[in-house]
């Protein structure tokens, strides 16, 4: 028979568990459509275009003051387009993707894992002035089915208020995604940088500090 001693460890181990798992921070995952419109600098004039990407995203619905968490952005498999506007996208190279830090948080560090069609150098994850930007050398050939890497962001929560996680991104004059784009034209092979941001921008995330 086991002593009073030994029962009360049991218990009290059992309650430690049963704490830790409603406490603990839950995460809660979306699945979002973000629509990108776009304008490139072309030798025939503007031209305006625009492309989807699904992502997965995932933070807690919670978390406490000064706590350490993630928020997981994770894109689905996609395609480029094999012609825009009547020509023939060749291939696109040097994307950059912003994505801010939110507001209420700080951050730690990243893990930029998987992808695949994206060119033989790996992505790479930068942070300067509150905005984290993915850079892809590529190239991705048009027509070419291709997928981003998921971003795991490290971050610490502030002392109270909302953590909302979004796309960069208001304007073709702030854009929240770069490329150039090479197409095929009359005059041959050309370069067109391009500029674009999500539109809509939703709110990807909600995590509440408390």
């Amino acid at each position: 028979m086991k002593s009073a001693s030994t029962l009360r460890a049991g218990l009290g181990a059992a309650l430690a568990c049963v704490a830790a798992v409603a406490f603990a921070p839950q995460a809660l995952a979306a699945s979002f459509d973000i629509n990108f419109d776009c304008s490139g600098d072309s030798p025939v004039g503007e031209q305006k275009f625009g492309f989807k990407q699904t992502a997965d995203v995932t933070a807690p619905a919670n978390v406490a003051p000064g706590a350490a968490f993630d928020v997981v952005i994770d894109p689905a498999p996609g395609s480029l387009p094999s012609d825009v506007n009547g020509y023939q996208v060749k291939q696109v190279q040097n994307l950059d993707l912003k994505i801010p830090v939110p507001a209420n948080a700080t951050f730690v560090s990243a893990d930029v894992k998987g992808g695949s069609g994206l060119g033989p150098n790996p992505p790479k994850l930068t942070v300067d002035g509150g905005v984290a930007t993915l850079h892809l050398d590529g190239p991705i050939a048009g027509g070419s089915q291709f997928e981003l890497p998921t971003v795991t962001a490290h971050l610490t929560a502030g002392r109270s208020g909302k953590i909302e996680t979004r796309l960069y991104g208001t304007s073709y004059d702030d854009p929240g995604l770069t490329l150039d784009a090479v197409v095929s034209s009359v005059i041959g092979d050309t370069k067109v940088p391009s500029r674009c941001f999500p539109n809509p921008n939703p709110v990807l995330t909600t995590t509440t500090i408390g």
